[in-house]
């Protein structure tokens, strides 16, 4: 029996970045630009961009979510909509709306807190943008470096 699967509209993350973690889906930051990465690794385009990175498992544990079921829900050509209602049905934690504004949050304003953590983030600032004091928790990083990479100018 042959299979019908749906086409995936996949971003090419070789020409453009993702969408920034900043963006919402359901209440959820990380959620679309993860969504992005996904669709981009299956479809081959994905770059230096990796689906289920450690920013991606922050949203996968909060949410309750495994990666290769969600991953599998992704290469079935499920848009953003679809793929936030099966979230909410299959999460483990199905965490509140006010938990899911609160942890997106806390995720905008996430430095890094680990002595190897700030190590790599202070490296990957002096690297990306020296002279940028504005620079202070990991989505800012995340965005500068889209940028950056992208041709923008620090």
């Amino acid at each position: 029996m042959e299979r019908f699967v749906m086409p995936i509209n996949a971003p090419d993350l070789t020409q453009r970045p993702p969408r920034s973690p900043r963006v919402r889906l359901g209440g959820y930051v990380i959620l679309p630009r993860m969504l992005d990465k996904c669709r981009a690794l299956l479809a081959g385009k994905n770059g230096a961009y990796n689906y289920d990175c450690p920013m991606d498992q922050q949203f996968l544990t909060f949410a309750g979510v495994d990666p290769k079921a969600l991953r599998k829900q992704v290469a079935a050509g499920k848009g953003d909509g679809e793929i936030l209602a099966w979230i909410n049905q299959h999460s483990n934690n199905h965490p509140s709306l006010s938990a899911i504004a609160a942890w997106s949050a806390f995720q905008e304003q996430r430095a890094p807190s680990e002595v190897e953590a700030r190590e790599f983030y202070q490296e990957e600032h002096q690297r990306i943008a020296p002279q940028r004091d504005d620079i202070a928790t990991w989505f800012d990083l995340l965005d500068l470096d889209d940028y950056v990479s992208f041709g923008g100018t620090p």
